[in-house]
Formats: C-alpha cells, structure tokens, sequence
C-alpha cells in the first residue's frame, strides 16, 4: 500500500509533525478531521462528550450531516513515508573520494570517466611511468622501504599478498613491517609492471584507494604538468545506493533496516533497505535534512543509471492484528483526542474515545484502540 507521507502516531491525538519540509497528507487529514470538532460540539450538546458515568462511550442523537456506514475491520496494517531521493555511485562513506597526484612529471596517461580499476591495475601514469592503485584507508605519504613500519606498510603487505606476488605464508598480511619479503614481493610486482626492480615504492607510485574504483570525473590534462599534492580526479565506489534528504523531523521515523521500495525513473519498482542515516543536519529552504542511504537488493536492476532521480516508499511501522477505521470516521475532540461515532442494531449513536496508532494514508485508514470491536458498525461522514 502506497502513499506520501505516512507516519506512525504513538500518542494520543497523534502529531502533524509540523516541523517544516515537504507538505505531507497526514495533515489535509487531520485538518479535515478538525473540521469536524464543531460538528461534534453541537451533537453532544451541553453534556460535553464523555458525561456519563462511562467515560469510554456517551449516547447521542442521530446527526443532521449526511453519513454513511461502514463497520470496524481487523487485520495487517503498515505505514509507509514516501520521499524523492538520488541514484548514485558512492564510496562506503556515502560521497565521492579525491585522487591526489604525489608524482613530478607530466600527465602521460589518464583513466576516462565510467572507467572501473581493481587492485594492482595501473591507474593513471606521469612520465609514462605507472601509478598503481592498491586498497586501504591510509593514504600515501612517504616512500617505503625495507625496516619501515606503520599501517601504510600493513596495507602494502595485505595487498602484495592479495595479488599473489607472495604467499600468506611467505608474507604475513597483517604485518606492519616492511621485511625482506616485502621487498622481493614489490620486485616481482615491478617486474610485471616493466619498472625497475628496486623492492621499494617511492612515493607518488601508488594510490591507495578503500576498494575498486569507478572515475566519475577527472580534472588533470594529458601533457599537462603533474603538481604533486594536487587533485586531479573523483573516484566512487562500483556499488550504487539511493540518498535521501530526509526531514530532520521525521528522523526518529525511520531505523536502518527498514524496507523500502525504490520506483525507478522507467516506473519499474525494485526492493531495497536503509543501510544508514546521517547524524549531521544542513539546513535548507524547505528546513532542516539529514542524508538518508538506501541500499538495492539487486543491484542490476537499476541498469547503468548514475544521478538518477527517484521516488521511494519507507515501510516505517507494520501492525499484524490492528483494529482499522477509516480516517475520515475519526472525530476531532477539545483537548487533542479524537473519537468515532458507533451505531447499534437499535440505532442508537454513541461516541467511542480511541488513540491512533499507525496511519495507512494510502488506503486512508488508522490503527485505533479503544473500546471498539472488529465488524461493529461506525460512521463516516460525508465530506
């Protein structure tokens, strides 16, 4: 069941929620159930509406607006938050990375945008000589050579390994010292590249990346000079993931794991989860937002797309045995709380306080609780 702007209420009386963003259905609903509170007021009349000694339920008249019937259901019930979000390429920490060139020369070969690069493969080359890209999280800073140590070494050994120029019993992975291993390991690894065997790596050889890469831009310029320490292109993840502006306001609505339905640009749905939810917020013209990652279930279904605009459906809150009126059945009180209007075989009209669980705006229909049965007849009026 889908819709914009469903959301889980767990007070009575519910919440609007309206903390700015994006206009959202919950509140044409209640403003048009607020509508109804006159109404109310002039059914029950001076006693008010609880004035009997029940507080649950208060006989009235039979009303002048036109109505119709309808009966308590029971059943499954879901809420779904629907919001606009972007198909990207992106690294584990949600955005593009940087490469920074560390070589002196000139730009004699460079990678085009889309191009994917694994682990060991030459990635750009100044003067002709290659620029390799290796995975791991600490950049490189200095040269390295045999006696060394530090997780720029670990990182080196864990990918001479990974690459097969050295056994994991020759080579510990996870060392964070630069042996005589090392170096025979990088000879043979210059060897295939046509470098000159020397068992070191000089700085500005290498780029160390957290896994495969895919160029989303580059800036350098063949034939251009390589400045070391300068940017020259962006690198993404291969994998693809949805971002959402979420409305800061709606944050405690939604949990990573939550499923999603995410609708393509060619109108094909395919299923996906929240993977994470940013803690910092920028603010914006609609209010305030935090970045909201969706990941895919397959991957493959959304093709070549990059940048990508979509539309997605957050199941926020499911209820499997819920107590279901329509919205429209609901009655606005004095003081925030809300009631339906039931009518027994005799006919006779009572107001039955509830409290609103979940919203389903797709079916316009609410979780209620209260003193109500499934297959009991209420009202609903004729807006």
């Amino acid at each position: 069941m889908t819709d914009t702007g469903a959301h889980t209420e767990d007070v009575p009386g519910g919440s609007t929620g309206d903390g700015g963003g994006r206009p959202r259905r919950r509140r044409r609903w209640l403003v048009a159930i607020a509508g109804i509170v006159i109404v109310v007021a002039v059914v029950v009349g001076v006693t008010g509406p609880f004035g009997d000694s029940n507080p649950a339920k208060t006989g009235v008249s039979d009303n002048a607006y036109p109505t119709s019937v309808t009966t308590v259901t029971q059943g499954p019930l879901a809420s779904q938050l629907n919001a606009s979000g972007t198909l990207e390429y992106t690294t584990s920490d949600g955005s593009g990375s940087s490469v920074v060139n560390l070589a002196a020369g000139t730009f004699s070969k460079l990678p085009s945008a889309g191009e994917v690069f694994s682990r060991g493969q030459v990635l750009y080359r100044v003067s002709n000589d290659p620029v390799i890209l290796f995975y791991g999280t600490t950049p490189m800073y200095r040269s390295l050579s045999e006696g060394d140590t530090g997780p720029d070494v670990r990182e080196l050994n864990a990918n001479l390994v990974a690459l097969e120029y050295a056994t994991s019993v020759e080579l510990d992975a996870n060392s964070d010292y630069f042996s005589y291993e090392t170096a025979y390991a990088l000879e043979l690894l210059q060897y295939r590249l046509g470098e000159d065997e020397t068992g070191s790596l000089t700085e500005g050889k290498a780029v160390f990346l957290p896994g495969q890469a895919r160029i989303a831009s580059v800036s350098a310029t063949l034939g251009t000079n390589a400045s070391p320490g300068a940017p020259i292109m962006q690198v993404t993840s291969t994998s693809r993931q949805v971002v959402v502006d979420l409305d800061a306001s709606e944050q405690t609505e939604v949990n990573v794991g939550d499923q999603v339905q995410v609708t393509l640009p060619d109108g094909n749905n395919t299923p996906g989860v929240v993977s994470g939810i940013g803690t910092v917020a920028t603010s914006g013209s609609s209010g305030a937002t935090l970045p909201l990652y969706i990941t895919l279930d397959h991957a493959n279904a959304a093709g070549t797309l990059d940048q990508a605009p979509v539309t997605v459906e957050i199941t926020t809150a499911a209820v499997k045995h819920a107590l279901i009126v329509p919205i429209d059945a609901l009655l606005a009180l004095s003081g925030g709380d809300y009631a339906v209007e039931t009518i027994n075989r005799q006919g006779i009209h009572q107001l039955v306080a509830v409290t609103l669980g979940a919203f389903d705006d797709a079916d316009g229909t609410v979780q209620v609780t209260g003193a109500l049965r499934a297959r009991e007849r209420i009202v609903v009026p004729n807006l």
